[in-house]
């Protein structure tokens, strides 16, 4: 079962072959911490976490080296510093701590690496210096650019022509500018923000030439795969593309770039500046962020993604689905002897659908065929459940959640899922009726057993009795 990816360089879907499969290395463009991030920031964490699970569930889990970068120099912190008169590091610890928090809410294991930009300064004015070197960088009243005219390939990654390019990004019309694409490598800082020593004067990066520095010192270029954004094609992706090469890397700079699409808010791509966002921080306080992952996986990575209130009502009602099957058949096996437990046979629906769920992730993530796939796995859970097959139970469980665990999912205990609607003074409250209806029916005082029943059922509580005791859920919503 191979892999296949879309490339957008060669603009196909095609075979996956590592440069060194004990050695696969994976790079997406991080946050810019100046503020919490909205979801919208959060889908390429999510879609690339999935990558690299897919990667280690391949190549093995030490053979997959995955950097995701952080921008801790910029404007936006400059600003934020300014108005709380703090250092940058204090603004940039801040929204790191809670970005990474909220990345592990929504299931994205933590990366390999994750560089910072001022920490990589030594690497940064290296790489620049070897630029200008090659001859594909100049000086220029305090600046540093890059030459795009000592790239023939310029403009190869996002297929458009160079007047095309100027028109429709946002070029910065200077006079020391050799060409109106040219780029700076390296600033003066203004007066009052952080500025960094080099062999061009005090300053302080471009943006482009810090993912290239930070790949190549994190992991060495060329790398197998580059990720981020569909928004980062151009300019971003295509000045790391030019720097990379011109630096004297050969004609490849990553063999496989890969771009999720935007996730939209009504009409438009959700952004800070035009203010239709929803931060992930917020919505955490609020759903699962189990939920979240689900929500933003659910259409195809490439293609653009609505985000609604639906959209996640939808995601919690998958998982919830998926979860009572989890606990259905863990309640159905601990009625079951241990001695009694029957091994063997191949079942093989289970095993052909939790093979559809890796096949459909290998096949460029196809997350809605997966999903498909899941649901078929929890079918066949279900109906042994229902059957009694207790083989068929402990085989499909098992498949089940090692197929949804490849995906980031049914991580949770499936009794905490359903109780994670109630907060502590209910949960209390509920163990405490519990209780007394145990008692109640140890005393075979069956009317007052009854009425408890009949509260916790107002509460929107229902009561399982089993082997071990009596658990109990929130009721499942019409």
């Amino acid at each position: 079962m191979t892999l296949s990816l879309y490339d957008t360089m060669t603009r196909k879907k095609r075979a996956f072959t590592p440069r060194n499969e004990h050695r696969v290395t994976l790079y997406v463009c991080g946050p810019t911490v100046y503020n919490y991030a909205h979801i919208g920031n959060f889908r390429p964490v999510v879609v690339f976490d999935l990558l690299f699970r897919v990667l280690r569930d391949l190549y093995g889990e030490d053979a997959v080296l995955y950097a995701a970068n952080v921008t801790d120099v910029d404007d936006k912190i400059n600003a934020k510093a300014a108005e709380e008169g703090v250092p940058i590091g204090v603004i940039s610890d801040r929204y790191l701590a809670a970005y990474n928090a909220d990345a592990a809410a929504l299931g994205a294991m933590k990366p390999t690496f994750q560089p910072r930009v001022t920490e990589t300064m030594d690497a940064i004015t290296a790489f620049i210096a070897d630029l200008v070197a090659q001859k594909a960088a100049y000086a220029a009243e305090g600046h540093v650019v890059f030459d795009t005219q000592a790239f023939p390939d310029y403009g190869k990654l996002s297929g458009r022509p160079m007047d095309e390019m100027i028109a429709g990004a946002r070029v910065d019309v200077a006079p020391y500018k050799r060409h109106p694409a040219d780029f700076v490598l390296w600033k003066p800082s203004k007066p009052g923000e952080p500025s960094w020593d080099s062999a061009f004067g005090p300053g302080r990066p471009g943006w482009h030439i810090e993912c290239t520095a930070m790949i190549e010192q994190a992991l060495g270029l060329p790398i197998d795969i580059h990720g981020g954004g569909i928004d980062l094609v151009f300019p971003h992706h295509e000045n790391e593309l030019a720097q990379g090469v011109c630096a004297g890397h050969g004609t490849e700079y990553a063999d496989v770039w890969m771009h999720n699409g935007f996730l939209n808010m009504g009409d438009e791509k959700m952004s800070k500046s035009v203010g239709n966002v929803a931060l992930a921080h917020d919505l955490l306080k609020t759903w699962p962020g189990e939920a979240l992952r689900w929500a933003l996986l659910a259409g195809h990575y490439r293609q653009p993604l609505e985000w609604t209130g639906d959209l996640i009502e939808q995601a919690k009602s998958a998982l919830d689905r998926l979860y009572r099957v989890l606990d259905d058949s863990a309640r159905f096996l601990e009625g079951v002897p241990t001695a009694a437990r029957a091994s063997g046979g191949e079942h093989r629906g289970a095993v052909e659908a939790h093979d559809a769920v890796v096949s459909a992730l290998r096949d460029d993530l196809n997350t809605p065929l997966a999903f498909a796939a899941l649901f078929q796995l929890a079918d066949h859970v279900r109906t042994s459940t229902t059957g009694k097959d207790v083989a068929g139970v402990e085989r499909g469980r098992s498949l089940l959640l090692e197929a949804g665990q490849l995906m980031g999912l049914l991580v949770a205990d499936p009794r905490a899922w359903f109780q994670g609607g109630a907060d502590d003074d209910m949960k209390a409250r509920v163990e405490a009726l519990i209780a007394a209806r145990g008692e109640a029916r140890a005393a075979k005082d069956w009317p007052a057993a009854d009425r408890i029943r009949d509260e916790l059922s107002a509460l929107k509580v229902e009561v399982m009795d089993g082997p071990t005791g009596a658990t109990w859920r929130i009721k499942e919503q019409a």
